[in-house]
């Protein structure tokens, strides 16, 4: 008889990041298991400690905001703009990406009032700055945002309800050179975080449509969209576009080969993705 570790044991596996080939391995007899159980749970808090004493005495920085740092400046080199909007948008904003009362991602808004909530996604904002830079500045014009979003996903190891975006635009590039920019651009981001083995998958998105996704192991890291688009005529834009977002915790719980995007986001609980509780 196969017998493997206990719904509490598995739990707080996944909490102090054990690997996968941990997680199921089996056993002839309980007493088997928990010896092995009590050995490998102390091998991953003494690791853990290590971890946070390296952030005390040499990173002095959470791995996320290294990542922020690496990717603008990766980004601003290649003639990217950054720039930084609002996380409270208006319902009238949000109605123009088609996400009125009866879409999908309409429920999982956190909404401030009547007329306003936390942005689910960054798009709005840098459709309404293209409006204004076309006036501005000469074609392509490239910018990009790192904030916060914020929605009501269903909780798991992939799953937050604060997350923070990437998104990098070009607008006013030649049509036909549009899928060879994101592979482009999606090569750029991937190489800055340092993930090599990822693919390229053709998506269907409910904001955008069709969509290029960037994909590791089956888990999606970026998403893409292209224009023009039908949501082009609701910002006035009319030229050529494309876009990549990507959801940076994941980004890092890939890097760092982390069980769960929790222990790389904004938290009370971890630190340098290691959990405190140990």
């Amino acid at each position: 008889m196969s017998i493997t570790w206990t719904s509490i044991q598995k739990q707080r596996f996944q909490e102090l990041n054990a690997s996968e080939i941990l997680q199921e391995m089996c056993f002839e007899t309980q007493s088997e298991r928990d010896r092995a159980y009590q050995e490998q749970e102390h091998l991953l808090v003494v690791r853990g400690k290590q971890k946070l004493q390296e952030m005390l005495e040499t990173a002095r920085r959470p791995p996320l905001s290294v990542l922020e740092q690496q990717l603008a400046e990766a980004l601003t080199k290649k003639g990217f703009v950054q720039v930084v909007t609002p996380t409270i948008i208006s319902k009238t904003a949000l109605a123009k990406m088609s996400v009125s009362d009866d879409h999908p991602l309409f429920s999982q808004v956190f909404w401030l009032d009547s007329k306003r909530c936390l942005r689910p996604m960054l798009a709005p904002n840098l459709y309404t700055l293209w409006k204004d830079l076309l006036r501005l500045w000469e074609k392509p014009i490239r910018i990009f945002e790192i904030g916060i979003c914020y929605r009501k996903e269903s909780k798991g190891s992939l799953h937050l309800n604060e997350f923070t975006m990437l998104n990098l635009t070009e607008l006013g590039l030649p049509e036909d050179q549009r899928h060879q920019r994101l592979e482009e651009l999606a090569a750029l981001v991937m190489d800055t975080v340092g993930i090599d083995d990822y693919q390229l998958e053709s998506e269907s998105s409910v904001v955008y449509g069709d969509t290029l996704d960037v994909v590791f192991k089956g888990i999606e890291l970026g998403s893409s969209a292209m224009g023009p688009h039908p949501l082009d005529d609701q910002w006035g834009i009319f030229d050529p576009w494309v876009g990549i977002g990507f959801g940076l915790e994941r980004l890092l719980m890939i890097k760092e080969g982390s069980q769960n995007v929790q222990s790389m986001s904004r938290s009370l609980t971890y630190l340098n993705g290691v959990r405190l509780n140990i």
